[in-house]
């Protein structure tokens, strides 16, 4: 099976944010912030550790590349990174796949 036949049927997302480190991480999102209504956030770490802080329901979780953290619709978040990183969101009309 191709790599192309592999990823049929697989969400692709609609809207990527700019690459971010821990300097240009902007302010808003390491507050409370939600996704909008029917979109689901897929926050990929490239370089080094990001905490992302889930607060409904409450719980916190350490991404790094490999582990992406899903963030649901209309739910609210904020992360704060644990030393240099790099990171990225990819944003869902669907449910996301985390094996990227």
């Amino acid at each position: 099976m191709s790599i192309a036949e592999a990823q049929v049927g697989r969400p692709e997302p609609y809207r990527s944010t700019p690459i971010f480190d821990e300097n240009s991480l902007p302010a808003a999102l390491r507050e409370r912030h939600d996704t909008k209504p029917g979109v689901w956030g897929l926050i990929r770490v490239l370089e080094g550790r990001l905490k992302l802080t889930i607060l409904e329901p409450l719980g916190e979780t350490v991404l790094e590349p490999g582990n992406p953290g899903i963030v649901l619709p209309g739910q609210p978040h904020y992360v704060t990174p644990l030393g240099p990183m790099k990171m990225q969101v990819d944003f869902y009309k669907e449910p996301p796949p985390t094996g990227r």
